[in-house]
């Protein structure tokens, strides 16, 4: 047998690939630099940009389809909701793979009662309830799966997806290989301009739970916490924590505390930055006349964290 050509060979794969491949075009960089791209904008002011892929996580029962659903919902509205603000109102697909369709009813009409905007246009934020569908929503961790929900996005702008554990289903959790498939089709929608919000459930420790490979894309990560001083009567209280911001700096990237209540069947929504609210805490614990050994047991702060706090008062960063 003759010796094989090396050159002649890789020459052959090299025009094989051209022919199936066609679309993959080098570009110089001032090519690059002469496109016309339009900009990005802002969704959500100002963590999820347009194009943009984003995850709330917590542990179970800590607020985050509270949290998720009222983004939806201000999105769709063009307004606001703890101090985030949506420049214009844009069309929102909230798939709910895990709440029974009564429950999420409710919680949907607590947050139409306590909104104090305009609400959004009828066809500006749609849902798909794994309750009232036959067979349940598909499994987007396969083809068909994303073909399924392809085929209703239709012209939304965000698709949110609550949550990874009930509407990703194929291969092991803890697998990145199995997050792949996901993984190209979101990115998949943000080549197509579409921003994508996924909702997942943290693990110990509160990290976001499984393969940490799912935060390679993610623009934003925000992880909700409940405070060491929480009581189960506090209902949704917890802290907003972004762990993976990108672009975002100075105020807006600030940690803050939310509380979700129902009044009267009205949601109310209320924050405060976690500065000002341990600040607060340590205020309220020292009127009650505790040391600060005590106060640091209660609130479940280091003493060296109350004395620090407390000097803060002293100085008159918060009003006692």
């Amino acid at each position: 047998m003759p010796p094989r050509d090396g050159a002649a060979e890789i020459r052959r794969n090299i025009d094989e690939a051209e022919e199936m491949l066609p679309r993959l075009r080098t570009l110089t960089a001032a090519e690059f630099l002469a496109l016309d791209l339009p900009p990005r904008e802002l969704i959500v002011d100002p963590w999820m940009p347009t194009q943009g892929l984003a995850m709330i996580h917590s542990a179970r029962g800590i607020g985050k389809t509270h949290l998720a659903l009222g983004i939806a919902y201000a999105v769709a509205a063009g307004s606001g909701l703890l101090g985030w603000w949506a420049p214009k109102p844009r069309r929102v697909l909230y798939l709910d793979g895990e709440m029974p369709a009564a429950a999420m009813q409710r919680r949907l009409a607590a947050i139409v009662a306590g909104f104090r905007s305009e609400p959004p246009a009828p066809d500006y934020l749609r849902l798909l309830s794994a309750d009232i569908v036959e067979g349940g929503l598909p499994d987007i961790g396969t083809h068909e799966g994303q073909a399924e929900v392809d085929a209703a996005i239709g012209n939304a702008e965000l698709i949110g997806i609550d949550n990874i554990s009930t509407l990703v289903r194929c291969g092991k959790e803890n697998e990145a290989e199995s997050w792949l498939p996901v993984q190209g089709w979101a990115l998949a929608h943000r080549r197509a301009g579409r921003s994508v919000l996924f909702i997942h459930h943290a693990g110990k420790g509160g990290l976001q739970r499984a393969t940490s490979r799912r935060e390679d894309v993610l623009g934003t990560v925000i992880g909700l916490r409940r405070p060491a001083d929480y009581a189960a009567d506090q209902g949704a209280r917890f802290d907003i924590v972004f762990e993976k911001a990108r672009g975002l700096h100075g105020d807006g990237a600030q940690p803050i505390e939310a509380r979700y209540e129902e009044r009267d069947g009205a949601a109310q929504w209320t924050c405060t930055a976690i500065a000002d609210a341990e600040l607060r805490r340590v205020v309220d614990a020292l009127r009650d006349d505790m040391s600060i050994r005590e106060a640091a047991r209660e609130l479940g702060f280091h003493k060296s964290k109350v004395e620090r706090l407390k000097r803060a008062v002293e100085q008159g960063l918060l009003d006692g």
